[in-house]
């Protein structure tokens, strides 16, 4: 550790600890426009026409597919080339609706899962009592679909979270940017970098420790019920 300096530690992390809230915000927008989309993925493979659920399907395929930090570039540097678009958006918002879009299709696949545990029973009462599709999804099937599956989502959070730093390639400043940038001007990459490496280990162990403490209170609930729902 002769090359480490704690000069250049404690000079860089007052610097690099600002772009923390561009991170950090950039993480909390790209899952929640995520979670958004992934409802939409989700009820257009519903749609009863084959043909439409078979494009759908490869859609979301070729999504996960493709690199996230290709979709990055396309949505950035392609978007405005392209004679229907023709739109110049932000870093931050490239890196919003790139890793959102990209993310989406597997919170989808979340979706899909817990909707597809619901009791066949709830569908059938649902239309035993005359709700509209809007009073179904929202009244019977998504309060029943949506909770066991928040530990999932947790983790596509946690996961996203350190995905976020492929946004500097088109330049969103958060911690990486800032770390390169610090190194770029005075040769010391160590220190910054690490500052980097401890902040996403300091903000992503509790996360993921919280995330399996909600699983298992989630699994413990599961059980109980179905032991319930046996016992009457």
């Amino acid at each position: 550790m002769s090359n480490w300096k704690w000069d250049v530690f404690f000079d860089a992390f007052p610097i690099i600890i600002k772009g923390l809230y561009i991170t950090a915000g950039l993480t909390v927008a790209s899952f929640a426009f995520a979670i958004i989309f992934g409802f939409v993925w989700t009820f257009l493979r519903r749609v009863p026409f084959k043909p439409f659920q078979w494009l759908v399907i490869w859609v979301m395929e070729f999504i996960r597919s493709t690199p996230p930090l290709v979709q990055l570039f396309f949505i950035y540097y392609a978007f405005p080339q392209l004679p229907v678009i023709g739109m110049t958006l932000s870093p931050f918002v490239s890196g919003m609706i790139g890793l959102g879009i990209h993310f989406s299709t597997y919170i989808s696949e979340v979706y899909r899962s817990g909707i597809e545990d619901v009791q066949k029973g709830q569908w059938e009462a649902s239309t035993a009592l005359n709700f509209s599709t809007y009073k179904k999804w929202t009244k019977i099937i998504l309060p029943q679909a949506i909770p066991p599956t928040i530990p999932m989502l947790g983790n596509y959070l946690i996961i996203m979270f350190k995905e976020v730093p492929l946004a500097s390639t088109i330049g969103v400043i958060g911690i990486l940017q800032l770390a390169n940038n610090y190194g770029a001007k005075t040769w010391d990459y160590v220190e910054p970098l690490t500052i980097v490496a401890l902040l996403f280990l300091l903000l992503s162990y509790p996360s993921a420790v919280l995330v399996k403490k909600l699983e298992k209170k989630m699994n413990r609930n599961f059980s109980k019920n179905n032991m319930f729902e046996k016992s009457s």
